[in-house]
C-alpha cells in the first residue's frame, strides 16, 4: 500500500461508475504518521459531505480504512 505523504484537508469523493472503487483494498500492516493523516482527512471529508462513513477506497486509496460516526444528531 503506498499512500501520498501529503493529504489535504478534504479529498476528492469517488463516483460511481470510477473503476477505482471496484478494486479490493488492501490490508493495513502497521498504522503509521501518514494513515493517521489519511484518518484526519478522510474523516474532513466526510463530515464536509455531510456523511456518516467512508471508505479508503473511495478517496481513492486502496487500504482497508474507513471512517464512520454514529452519534446522534444533538450528541
Amino acid at each position: 500500500m503506498v499512500l501520498s505523504s501529503l493529504y489535504m484537508a478534504t479529498l476528492e469523493i469517488l463516483k460511481y461508475p470510477d473503476p477505482r472503487l471496484r478494486l479490493v483494498a488492501k490490508p493495513v500492516a502497521e498504522i503509521t504518521d501518514e494513515t493517521r493523516a489519511l484518518v484526519e482527512s478522510m474523516a474532513e471529508t466526510m463530515y464536509a459531505a455531510a456523511g456518516c462513513g467512508l471508505a479508503a477506497t473511495q478517496v481513492g486509496v486502496d487500504a482497508r480504512i474507513f471512517v464512520i460516526d454514529t452519534a446522534g444528531e444533538d450528541e
